[in-house]
């Protein structure tokens, strides 16, 4: 099993600490190309990617996910990805999840009590 985190130099700094194979200031080519050779050789993996690095030109929104990431995501149960907000800006994230929630449920639905 592979440990794997792909983003920022800090990010992934902090995170080799807890033995993460590290990809410091990774680009989305490189998560494409990482992600090809995990699914072609089913190597089972945890990969943490910063939320910059899932969706192509950084816009998150579910249609501009890459290729690759939801390739994984829907034929690969050995690889598993997880997004992380980027360290510089936490407050601003969010997950391309509650974009799906919003439509189903309602602004609302996001609100805390």
């Amino acid at each position: 099993m592979r440990y794997i985190v792909m983003g920022s130099r800090a990010l992934t700094e902090g995170l080799a600490l807890l033995g993460f194979e590290t990809f410091p200031d990774a680009t989305a080519p490189q998560v494409e190309e990482l992600l090809t050779r995990l699914l072609t050789h089913q190597e089972k993996a945890l990969v943490l990617l910063e939320s910059t690095l899932i969706y192509q030109s950084g816009v998150a929104t579910a249609d501009r996910i890459l290729p690759a990431v939801s390739r994984a995501r829907r034929e690969a149960a050995w690889v598993i990805i997880s997004e992380i907000p980027p360290l510089n800006s936490p407050d601003t994230y969010r997950p391309s999840v509650e974009t799906l929630v919003t439509k189903l449920l309602g602004e609302s639905a996001l609100e805390k009590p």
